[in-house]
């Protein structure tokens, strides 16, 4: 199995790293002003700026 690439609020970091928001519809659009935040494994990813956002890390596809 791999690794998921997209977090909810509330889960669990899976490694080290810096995670960015991503909109369900950015592939086209973006997001303006995304929030940035430095986790270390198995730390929980914070709210996001709207609920229709996830987490992604930074330097990953």
């Amino acid at each position: 199995m791999g690794e998921w690439t997209l977090f909810s609020p509330g889960d669990h970091a899976p490694n080290d790293g810096t995670y960015i928001e991503t909109g369900v519809n950015s592939y086209h659009m973006g997001v303006n002003n995304p929030q940035k935040v430095e986790l270390k494994r198995g730390q929980r990813f914070p709210d996001t700026s709207n609920h229709e956002r996830k987490w992604k890390r930074m330097g990953h596809n």
